[in-house]
């Protein structure tokens, strides 16, 4: 059965994390879309676990950050990362994160990240989305023969539950459909391996009794150093009884019975139940290009990482929130007219940045010399443990697990950003006391605005210029009234917001600190710009080339 033509603002192909999160900003901001997925909804093996912070930042925005936080995971379980000769053997290192009910408050977010496995997370966001034919999420449904044309694009879309297949025309098309992504195939992008591509295997299993055996030594994540096979994660699924171990399968590793590995990672004589076994490829790639006129690409059509780190959903999921409102300028009419280009400009140097990150990740565990003797009981061993143990926490082992410059420390540059003359650019790794600021491009720092407030509150819809007393931002009545014109007469949307206090003054250092609604500074200054109408003009991408300073 065919259907009659329809219309929507922006067609997402591909409805996982990436593609709904990108549902849900535009959603956020009132714009119309069409998420098509493939699949049923159903997630058989579940990989992802973690998710960062900056991401539930953005969960936070869109409503489900307490829906995520209560899917599941149990508020009492260690999120420790153990290092250890098999589950249940000895323990070589063990980085303590506490657990999600124990843990101390974050000096620099109001959301830490949360475990919540794909099988949770999907159906939440899902949810949140809506599905068809009450939300734009569409299942069981595929999108082909893609046409691009000056203004929309063209396609095909077919339900498989009801059989049908009708055209849809989009202002845009986001392609997230994954790593081999036909769409990017289409638009003639590249994306060239960037490292050695490598085979694992997941293998999904259920222990009901490991978690009680193990007692206080149950980690979020085992790191097993036993041979070159078992010397990846075996992590903890729902806090209970579902478990996930990666096993290399390059060459003749990893070629052998799933129980039989399984029961190699374990010390502990304890039921299990194998639930899924599949190989799978991991690869590192940039797409060239992440646009070819209407049509964009964004989570893993955009770039595959590592998972060493937990940085390839998170990168998709910050994709979507700097995409989602350059749309939505575009449609409204407020954009400037290189705005959309901006996307690729800001988000492709953080994806190859993170992906080399992963990539040193997972380095550090591929390169690790396990001697033997850690393996012994008694006194020879425990002095190889302990001299193994040093050498873990020196090497930087943890710092997988703990890379705040990575979910805050990402700095946009691009022509709709006026950087500070004043201010370096950061290198290498900050230090233990380092916090994001107010620095252009950065995202904006978070603090308590007021008893119940975050900074972060109060960014997303529009533009926020923040004025400081501290700094003598609550001057110059007459040039505030110049900007806030300047944006009217473009509609730009602009909430300026005095307060804070002394505290948050300090952090974000300037008189003046406008903030886009992705929530990264767009500029700072202890003076407002001598030019408005130039000003605005910069922010909202109506320039090509980028500026130091101000207009």
């Amino acid at each position: 059965m065919t259907r009659s033509g329809e219309r929507t603002d922006v067609l997402i192909v591909g409805g996982g994390p990436v593609g709904m999160a990108l549902g849900l900003d535009l959603a956020y901001r009132g714009i119309g879309c069409v998420v098509a997925d493939a699949g049923d909804g159903t997630v058989r093996h579940p990989k992802v676990s973690t998710i960062g912070p900056r991401s539930m930042e953005l969960f936070r925005r869109w409503g489900v950050a307490d829906a995520v936080r209560g899917a599941g995971w149990p508020a009492d379980h260690p999120l420790d990362i153990a290092w250890v000769t098999r589950v249940g053997g000895h323990e070589v290192f063990r980085y303590r994160r506490g657990t999600a009910g124990n843990r101390p408050a974050f000096a620099h977010t109001p959301e830490p990240d949360q475990m919540c496995p794909a099988h949770w997370l999907n159906p939440v966001l899902a949810r949140a989305v809506g599905v068809h034919p009450d939300g734009p999420l569409r299942l069981r449904t595929t999108i082909d023969r893609v046409r691009r044309a000056d203004g929309h694009v063209d396609a095909t879309l077919t339900d498989h539950a009801t059989g049908t297949t009708g055209g849809i025309r989009a202002r845009f098309l986001v392609a997230c459909d994954g790593a081999a992504s036909p769409i990017r195939a289409a638009c003639g992008i590249g994306a060239p391996a960037r490292h050695r591509t490598q085979v694992f295997r997941n293998i999904l299993f259920r222990a009901p009794e490991l978690k009680e055996r193990l007692g206080d030594r149950a980690a979020l994540v085992h790191f097993l150093m036993l041979s070159s096979t078992l010397r990846f994660p075996m992590r903890s699924l729902n806090g209970s009884d579902l478990y996930n171990l990666v096993v290399s399968a390059d060459g003749d590793a990893g070629g052998g019975d799933a129980l039989a590995l399984i029961r190699a990672a374990l010390a502990l004589d304890t039921p299990v139940e194998l639930l899924s076994d599949g190989a799978w490829h991991l690869t590192h790639r940039v797409a060239d290009r992440y646009r070819a006129g209407p049509v964009f690409l964004a989570g893993d059509a955009a770039h595959t990482l590592a998972p060493a780190g937990g940085f390839g959903l998170n990168t998709g999921i910050g994709d979507a929130a700097d995409l989602s409102w350059k749309l939505a300028a575009t449609l409204d009419g407020w954009a400037g007219r290189h705005l959309l280009d901006t996307y690729e400009t800001e988000r492709r140097p953080i994806a190859l940045a993170s992906l080399e990150e992963a990539n040193l990740n997972l380095q550090r565990t591929m390169r690790r010399q396990v001697p033997p003797e850690i393996h012994l009981d008694g006194p020879e061993g425990e002095r190889a443990r302990a001299e193994m143990a040093k050498r873990l926490e020196s090497g930087g082992a943890q710092r997988e697990f703990d890379a705040p410059e990575i979910h805050f420390g990402q700095r946009y540059r691009s022509p709709a950003v006026i950087e500070d003359p004043g201010v370096p650019v950061r290198r290498g790794r900050p230090d233990a006391g380092w916090r994001p600021g107010s620095e252009p491009g950065y995202r904006a720092a978070h603090a308590w605005w007021d008893a119940t407030a975050s900074t972060l509150d109060l960014f997303g819809r529009g533009f926020v210029l923040l004025r400081f007393a501290e700094h003598g931002g609550l001057e110059g009545s007459t040039e505030l009234a110049g900007v806030e014109r300047a944006f009217a007469e473009r509609g730009v949307p602009l909430t300026v917001r005095g307060g804070g206090g002394a505290e948050v003054a300090k952090l974000y250092e300037r008189a003046f600190v406008l903030v886009r609604p992705d929530g990264h500074v767009a500029w700072r200054g202890d003076e407002l710009p001598g030019d408005p109408a130039a000003f605005v003009d910069t922010v909202r991408g109506e320039r090509a080339e980028a500026v130091r300073g101000g207009p």
